[in-house]
């Protein structure tokens, strides 16, 4: 009788030792995509609202011609283009002006982040400029 409830015992510190171990590897799933979902990699450009997908050739041919050619860009269509989009757009901006122009980078940067709330697709991206061009 004492081997039978000895036998008892280990099966269900077995079961038990199973189920946390089970549950542990829910948690380490359910972590890790929450962290793939907040990662600034996440977030695809292209499918961010606020610009007409008709744009999107010249934005791709001002950003291939430097920092210039999307400057001007900005100045021409800027106004027509809502954010996140404009928020993606102006970030790109800023890590391109960096090299040329500290002071304007910063400056652009500064008015994106006043201007994105937390809860914006874009967010993870400036705060991960921030150590940078702060």
């Amino acid at each position: 009788m004492t081997r039978l409830i000895s036998l008892l015992i280990i099966v269900l510190a077995l079961l038990g030792a199973w189920g946390i171990y089970r549950y542990y590897e829910s948690y380490q799933g359910r972590k890790e995509t929450a962290r793939q979902a907040a990662a600034p990699g996440a977030v695809v450009p292209e499918r961010l609202p606020g610009m007409p997908s008709r744009w999107e050739p010249s934005l791709r041919a001002a950003e291939q011609q430097g920092t210039t050619a999307l400057g001007m860009w900005l100045k021409q269509y800027g106004r027509g283009v809502q954010d996140p989009r404009k928020a993606w757009i102006e970030l790109d901006y800023c890590v391109m002006l960096a090299r040329e122009d500290p002071a304007g980078a910063k400056r652009i940067f500064a008015a994106v982040k006043d201007r994105t709330p937390a809860s914006s697709p874009v967010w993870p991206r400036v705060q991960q400029l921030a150590k940078t061009l702060e």
